[in-house]
């Protein structure tokens, strides 16, 4: 019995234009392009049996096709990909830090905070793609406009441990009014543990003596957060 022929792989240059990831971002805007093409146009070739865009979508695909995920993946990851050397992996892990670096940029310039969303952009570069737990405090004049952010521990892969003296005494050191707590969970996991719930009740309660406010605690899961404030668990009753 003959073999059925095997299909012939097309290279991207022989696609239609329209369908070529780079004459599609020039014809058709950035906006029109999916994640595997604009990671086609990074890589700019395939290998032996894929195209660049096919080669990108098995890359997204083993990050659960989430760019989130993908960022976190090293450059030694990436190169086990047949197709993807060094050069490639590098300026795939360098696109993905710009792009976390901008929306760290925009969060920047919004200076006053007026919703736990705010607060979470604020504090997305620093802690969604860590593998491990940091705390940190956003310090606050009574406008709520950003004094500075700080970070007052470094954990685990499970837990980290906030010192409540040394977070109310860079507080008064920065004339704080009010504060927002912000800790990241590397399982993505957002519900609060009951460690996380006794600190913010100690810290909101001390901050009452001290007259400085916690408004919210934040905890940041990857690319989306948990708020004590929008969970009705702040003010301290």
């Amino acid at each position: 019995m003959a073999n059925y022929p095997e299909s012939e792989k097309k290279s991207i240059r022989q696609w239609a234009e329209d369908d070529r990831p780079r004459e599609k971002l020039m014809n058709k805007g950035k906006a029109s392009l999916s994640d595997a093409e604009l990671i086609a146009i990074l890589i700019g070739s395939g290998n032996t049996s894929e195209s660049a865009v096919e080669l990108s979508r098995r890359i997204l695909s083993s990050a659960s096709d989430n760019l989130v995920e993908l960022s976190k993946m090293s450059v030694t990851e990436l190169i086990r990909f047949k197709g993807i050397g060094e050069a490639k992996a590098i300026s795939i892990v360098a696109a993905l830090e710009l792009g976390r670096r901008r929306r760290s940029a925009e969060a920047q310039e919004r200076k006053t905070i007026k919703s736990s969303r705010d607060a979470f952009e604020y504090f997305y570069a620093s802690l969604a793609d860590l593998q491990y737990e940091q705390f940190w405090v956003m310090l606050l004049s009574q406008s709520h406009k950003v004094i500075r952010t700080v970070q007052v521990s470094d954990g685990g892969l499970t837990g980290t441990v906030a010192d409540p003296k040394r977070i109310f005494k860079i507080a008064i050191e920065n004339n704080a009014s009010a504060m927002i707590l912000c800790h990241n969970h590397p399982s993505g996991q957002l519900s609060a543990s009951t460690a996380d719930i006794n600190l913010t009740k100690k810290l909101a309660k001390s901050g009452e003596l001290l007259d400085i406010r916690v408004i919210d605690h934040v905890i940041i899961g990857h690319d989306k957060y948990y708020s004590f404030a929008d969970d009705g668990m702040l003010p301290i009753s």
